[in-house]
């Protein structure tokens, strides 16, 4: 597909793509120039200053909010099999250089110069997520460069994404090369797991906090360890084979929670691990009446705050269920709290952890702090694709 006439912006809206940013919204288009109603979803336009000079390429989104997606800054390319093949190159030489075995984010989006793209390798499986309607339009020139690059058993497309559903576009998961099974393997500091690339949530796993879960290793030596929002396990059964005494995960589904069995009896841990299936903080309540106690408490639960207008209300969220976990915390034990809100700094989190620590009588100190792992890399000049916190404290 070629370059279309360019995309022209108003004056002084160019700094933001002069400073390395990608994206382009709808409100710094002079569209007396460049009418967006002249554009369809995944047209390839060269962006340009007021005064003509190129910012780089970008794929139409005409119909949002953020308009344009630039894919290669200060240059006119299009989105070829050949680009994408570079851009993929690139991204696995990132990861092939930190992580021995193919597990991991292959493409994190825009930090990866592919916005709305997300691919997870699983061994010779690639789970793939097309997040909007201007993307989608190119994914057969990806999905071949994904085929050349890596000649993969299959590649499984997932439609099911939050972004797709609000943009409209189909929900439908469909095989597009080889073979994908229901459950794939993968392996995680040295813990062993299947996951649900068909059925579960996202694309079946979450690679993201991989490097705070290997820092439980010192911390649960035997220890008691409550896992909430648990998923299929993936906190609760690495602390279990980090040598944690008893793991007990929390979640509402009955489908994750046999997940989680599964993969105990995989790392042959299932003497030792229990589910409870339930709302959490209504789980937690009943389990604090039944006067449990943990050595270890985990809390990694779904975004609470997804636009920036829910920030007052999930920060709220956020320091309920911090309390809920301390109260189930023995004194001197740790808490582990993560959130994958990208509204809510980080200093927003700990304070809901120190006011929650304050509602249940108790004092907390920060011993360590966790971040999204090498394979989802932070674009620096977009805040937007650092969102993952993880805060270890020890409750005196």
């Amino acid at each position: 597909m070629t370059l279309t006439a360019g995309l022209f912006l108003r004056k002084g809206a160019d700094r933001r793509l002069r400073g390395g940013h990608l994206w382009v919204y709808s409100n710094e288009v002079d569209t007396k120039r460049s009418p967006l109603g002249g554009f369809e979803p995944g047209d390839i336009v060269s962006v340009r200053s007021a005064d003509g000079v190129l910012l780089g390429s970008a794929y139409m989104e005409p119909q949002a909010l953020i308009c344009a997606r630039l894919y290669a800054p200060a240059e006119g390319q299009t989105l070829s099999t050949g680009l994408f093949y570079q851009r993929l190159e690139t991204a696995l030489a990132g990861r092939d250089a930190v992580f021995t075995q193919p597990f991991y984010r292959l493409v994190y989006g825009d930090s990866d110069l592919l916005p709305g793209v997300v691919i997870d390798r699983f061994g010779p499986y690639l789970v793939v997520q097309l997040n909007n309607a201007g993307i989608e339009r190119h994914r057969q020139p990806l999905l071949e460069a994904l085929q050349k690059l890596l000649s993969p058993e299959g590649i499984l497309l997932r439609g099911d994404s939050r972004s797709r559903r609000e943009s409209g576009l189909a929900e439908d998961s469909e095989i597009v090369l080889g073979s994908v099974p229901d459950q794939v393997p993968l392996e995680e500091n040295g813990v062993r797991f299947l996951a649900p690339v068909h059925a579960g949530q996202k694309t079946g796993w979450f690679y993201d906090h991989r490097m705070a879960r290997a820092r439980l290793a010192p911390w649960v030596a035997g220890k008691s360890v409550l896992d909430v929002y648990s998923y299929i396990g993936g906190w609760g059964i690495q602390a279990g084979s980090f040598g944690a005494d008893r793991v007990c995960c929390i979640d509402s589904s009955a489908t994750a929670l046999e997940g989680v069995m599964v993969n105990a009896a995989l790392n042959n841990i299932a003497d030792k691990v229990s589910v409870r299936q339930g709302s959490a903080p209504e789980t937690m309540k009943q389990m604090i009446s039944e006067g449990l106690t943990y050595d270890v408490v985990i809390l990694d639960p779904p975004a609470f705050i997804q636009r920036r207008k829910d920030i007052k209300k999930g920060v709220t969220a956020y320091r309920r269920i911090n309390e809920l976990g301390l109260r189930l915390l023995n004194t001197g034990g740790l808490l582990v709290s993560g959130s994958c809100s990208m509204h809510l700094a980080r200093s927003d989190l700990m304070l809901a952890m120190q006011q929650a620590a304050v509602r249940a009588g108790c004092q907390l100190r920060v011993v360590e702090q966790g971040a999204q792992g090498p394979d989802h890399p932070v674009h620096p000049a977009i805040p937007e694709t650092e969102y993952l916190k993880a805060v270890f404290a020890r409750k005196l």
